[in-house]
């Protein structure tokens, strides 16, 4: 797993694709690349290879290699933005270094280079490049300064936030206000990323935050309440709170629809 910076110092998480995906990816693209360039070829023996001058064929063969072998290819991943047929399967993307999307340029480099490392040796110079690299890249990885992105990564379940033991009594008879949006969006998603943070910023980030939130609150949590722990005990009490409410809600609408279907202009 890799982190990346973004420029609004957001931690992307992205996790580089393994070698034996990379490798499967690879040959489910030749293969695919191999039939529709047979396929043409054939078509092209029995249409127009007995009327053309054998110049003009064997030029008109080596342009439906090419068309087929470096053109479809960086077209394809140009405009999907790094997919192939391979790598839709797999689940993979090719992506710059810095996590962005790939453009044409990128895309002619690796197309280019994929001629001798794949075509021309087999794939065996790839392989072996691949093989002792951090990030399995091959030459027009490196080149182009690109790598392959698994895409399907199970997402970790979200924690689940509950009041501490200790301020259950305080939560139950506190009277909680409503937070401003932004903050309760900041809250929110302090609480679910939290573990990722230094124990520092953790600290630094939940008292800051539980200042802001002590405003909409009354009483104040009990002496020597970790901030944290108050930002739990607002939270899953707010939650229960709201879900109680929505339930009494659903129930009295109910009932009032049973007592309008009793009556008698209702039927």
């Amino acid at each position: 797993m890799s982190s990346i910076v973004t420029g609004e110092a957001v931690v992307l998480e992205l996790r580089p694709a393994s070698f034996a995906a990379r490798a499967l990816s690879s040959i489910i693209d030749v293969a695919a690349q191999l039939v529709v360039l047979f396929g043409l070829l054939v078509l092209f023996g029995r249409t127009l290879g007995q009327s053309v001058d054998p110049a003009l064929g064997t030029a008109l063969i080596l342009a439906i290699v090419v068309l087929v072998m470096i053109a479809a290819p960086v077209a394809v991943e140009t405009l999907t933005r790094g997919k192939s047929l391979g790598r839709l399967a797999m689940g993979l993307r090719i992506v710059r270094d810095d996590g962005g999307a790939v453009r044409f340029r990128h895309c002619l480099i690796r197309g280019m280079t994929a001629v001798l490392e794949i075509y021309l040796t087999f794939g065996s110079l790839a392989f072996v490049v691949a093989m002792f690299n951090e990030k399995s890249k091959r030459i027009g990885d490196l080149m182009a300064g690109t790598y392959s992105l698994r895409e399907r990564i199970s997402a970790p379940p979200l924690p689940q936030v509950v009041v501490p033991p200790s301020l259950r009594t305080w939560a139950g008879l506190a009277d909680l206000g409503r937070l401003p949006d932004a903050l309760s969006r900041r809250v929110s998603r302090f609480l679910t990323q939290s573990a990722r943070l230094s124990p520092q910023s953790r600290s630094t980030l939940a008292a800051e935050l539980a200042t802001e939130v002590s405003a909409y609150v009354s009483p104040q949590p009990p002496a020597g309440t970790f901030p944290e722990d108050f930002l739990c005990a607002v939270t899953a009490e707010r939650r229960d709170r709201d879900y109680v409410s929505l339930s009494r809600q659903r129930e009295r609408t109910e009932q009032l629809g049973r007592r309008l279907h009793r009556l008698p202009f209702s039927r």
